[in-house]
């Protein structure tokens, strides 16, 4: 009925499985790829006609993953599946950035990959799977594609590299995790997290992972020998705009364009450009809709070509600055009197005002994933509104820009974060943009940094940001510092690297064209060091350690510990005693089940109220030792006082008074409140209390003691 096509390869210990022929058979290109016991299903699919009057690349990736792969039901009312999580948008984005600059120009044929999980291994993670699924999708498909684009996973422990290491070698061994894609001749796309590693380190990392996947596309490229699609007949030189056309375009923005991007402010500069766009567009206005595509495709070609070519000339950039030079940079702290930490990091004309929340467990984000349900006490929301570039937009909610460069800047800080144990917060980043012209990302790990720093969070060194560039012809190569928005637009690579002065916390880069080589990246690495000191002396101006205290509107944290076999008294019945001390004290208290408990309030005193109802509970009395307490009940033979939380004692008639007393009556009536000293234990394990070891000559009520 069909037939399988596949192709396994041992790799980093496990197998690696290629299959076609079997499922999808409908798409132009269908792959499964499995990976230890990870399966992931990747389908491509591209219209036969292109899409009208764009200049642009229509192509859409969707990674999807089902629960049902891992043996799980989604929580929540409606069990299934619904709005993309974080992590689905963040692998969506692994996949599309390094096969997005493999298709020819001018292919405007709208182009989807979809990627879901078929079975799940929480050891093995199905991000690589996705990647090199996609691609072979891709390559099988006959769409122009100039692939097969590799990926792997990089860990770094105790001096050597690990190729795709665990899960549980992530989190116990390794102090780096990179993922690194590309095709045989280079890398095209790099995201990190790292425990400040060196440069050296993590372009290490890189190599060995480029030489790492090499045995995956070869096997790709065998793989659709047996079983690619035909072919598109596909021109790139017939599907633009002719000679004539071309130099119409030259002829109408040329010279504006040239004038434009002498201007070194931005919304000046923007203005001065769509009016060239707009005379550009007016003048095909009667052209079929498809040469309208073409001549802005063509004006983008102009644009390209001259910025690149004057700073290739020149060393000079748009703003005037070298090739490393950082804008001028204010780094504030503090900014805003009511919130428990801010910052307000400018450089340029890109602006980021940050807020750091602190929490309490309560408010902890409760995730459920495919691994199962997990809480994360560290949370960065990323906010790019339209007028942060002067234009009038959606708002909504974030799109996948706003999670990727939040997530960048999360792992950029996550690494200096102290444990829970030594700072028991849940902290909770809100970055603003408030103006963007290059590298808003950056600016939010900077302002992240000053703005944890502000609310007392004690990290042991800021960390600071940069974004480099590339421009790359065979008449010369550039590598810019601190890029701006129409650098990034026009040049060749995107590549951020984030750190503090003993070294990288994150590196994160997407290359434009097929390939960079080591010593490019090398000296990007360099000059990424270089203006990533740079900013940090500029935010030491502002801060240079944490505040020895938290703000006074944050919640007091307090930790204690009890026996574990006492939290169950703690919360009490359907937690009706735990919600009681919360109510009493006014504090949110949080209980693990190793017994620790973390108590957050907002002053001392209900802290401290807190912390004697749990005490009272969860400690035992002690032998000789004296508490205050309430005559709850009277009897013909003494009296029973509740003085341990809910603990009560009996009083004997005998050890009320120094002398004799005819009746408990005539010392203490049912709510007196009184003293009394804890002298043993009867043969039922009652606590027997003593007045008269208290006081002599008789029983004194506290309110009456002097």
């Amino acid at each position: 009925m069909f037939t399988i096509y596949r192709k396994e390869l041992e790799w980093a210990g496990r197998r690696l499985i290629i299959e076609s022929g079997k499922i999808a058979r409908q798409a132009d290109g269908s792959v499964t790829v499995r990976y230890g016991d990870t399966v992931v299903l990747a389908t491509a699919v591209a219209q036969k006609t292109p899409r009208a009057g764009v200049d642009f690349l229509p192509l859409s990736v969707h990674y999807q993953e089902r629960f049902y792969s891992a043996g799980r039901i989604p929580g929540g009312f409606f069990k299934r599946e619904g709005r993309p999580s974080e992590k689905e948008v963040l692998v969506s984005r692994l996949i599309d950035r390094p096969i997005r600059p493999l298709f020819p120009a001018g292919f405007t044929y709208e182009t989807q990959v979809l990627v879901q999980t078929l079975s799940f291994d929480p050891e093995t993670d199905a991000d690589v799977a996705a990647i090199i699924a996609a691609s072979a999708a891709l390559t099988l498909s006959g769409v122009p594609f100039f692939g097969p684009v590799g990926a792997a996973k990089v860990g770094y422990a105790n001096g050597k590299y690990i190729l795709n290491p665990t899960k549980s070698q992530i989190k116990d061994e390794s102090v780096l995790e990179l993922v690194v894609a590309g095709t045989a001749e280079g890398v095209l796309m790099v995201e990190s997290e790292a425990k400040e590693l060196s440069e050296d380190i993590m372009l290490g990392a890189v190599s060995f992972g480029h030489e790492a996947y090499q045995p995956v596309i070869q096997a790709i490229v065998q793989l659709a020998e047996n079983c690619a699609k035909d072919a598109w007949d596909f021109d790139p030189s017939k599907s633009g705009l002719s000679a004539e056309q071309k130099a119409k375009v030259e002829s109408l923005a040329k010279a504006d364009l040239d004038a434009a991007y002498r201007i070194t402010d931005k919304s000046a500069r923007v203005e001065a450009l769509s009016a060239v766009k707009k005379k550009v567009a007016e003048a095909f206005v009667v052209e079929p809709e498809s040469v309208q595509g073409f001549a802005k495709s063509a004006l983008k070609d102009l644009e390209k070509d001259i910025v690149r070519g004057a700073i290739l000339a020149t060393s000079k950039r748009i703003d005037n600055r070298g090739l490393s030079d950082i804008r001028p940079i204010v780094a504030e702290a503090g900014i805003l009197p009511r919130v428990h930490g801010s910052a307000c990091f400018t450089r340029g004309e890109t602006q980021a005002i940050v807020v750091a929340t602190l929490g309490s467990g309560d408010d902890e984000q409760m995730i459920d994933a495919i691994e199962g349900i997990y809480h994360e006490h560290f949370l960065l929301h990323y906010n790019f509104p339209p007028f942060s570039v002067g234009e009038v937009g959606r708002v909504g909610a974030p799109g996948r820009r706003e999670v990727g460069h939040g997530k960048l800047a999360w792992r950029a800080i996550r690494p200096l974060l102290p444990s829970k144990e030594k700072f028991p917060y849940t902290l909770r980043i809100v970055s603003e943009i408030t103006e963007s012209n290059g590298s808003s990302s950056m600016a939010t790990v900077c302002g992240t940094s000053l703005a944890l720093m502000d609310a007392g969070v004690p990290l042991p060194r800021p960390v600071a940001g940069i974004a480099m560039g590339l421009i790359k012809e065979d008449k010369g190569v550039a590598v810019l510092s601190d890029i701006l928005g129409d650098e990034d637009h026009l040049g060749d690579m995107d590549f951020k690297v984030a750190g503090t002065k003993d070294g990288i916390t994150a590196l994160q880069m997407d290359i434009k064209i097929t390939s960079i080589t080591p010593a490019i990246m090398q000296q990007a690495l360099e000059q990424a060091k270089a203006g990533r000191l740079h900013i940090l002396g500029e935010m030491a101006k502002a801060l240079t350690a944490a505040r020895s205290d938290v703000s006074a509107y944050a919640p007091k944290m307090t930790v204690i510990k009890i026996n574990k076999d006492k939290i169950r008294e703690v919360i009490g019945s359907g937690g009706k005693v735990i919600r009681e001390i919360c109510a009493v004290s006014g504090a949110k208290i949080d209980i693990e089940d190793d017994g620790t408990i973390r108590i957050a309030a907002i002053n001392d005193a209900s802290a401290r109220e807190a912390i004697r109802q749990i005490q009272a509970i969860a400690s035992e009395p002690e032998i000789g030792a004296i508490y205050e307490g309430k005559v709850v009940k009277t009897m013909e033979y003494g009296a029973f006082v509740n003085f341990f939380g809910s603990r009560d004692g009996f009083v004997h008639i005998s050890e009320m008074a120094d002398t004799r007393i005819a009746k408990v009556t005539d010392v203490v009536n049912m709510g007196d409140t009184v003293k009394v000293k804890v002298v043993g234990f009867d043969d039922r394990g009652k606590i027997r209390l003593s007045i008269k070891a208290v006081t002599s000559g008789g029983v004194t009520p506290v309110d009456q003691v002097a």
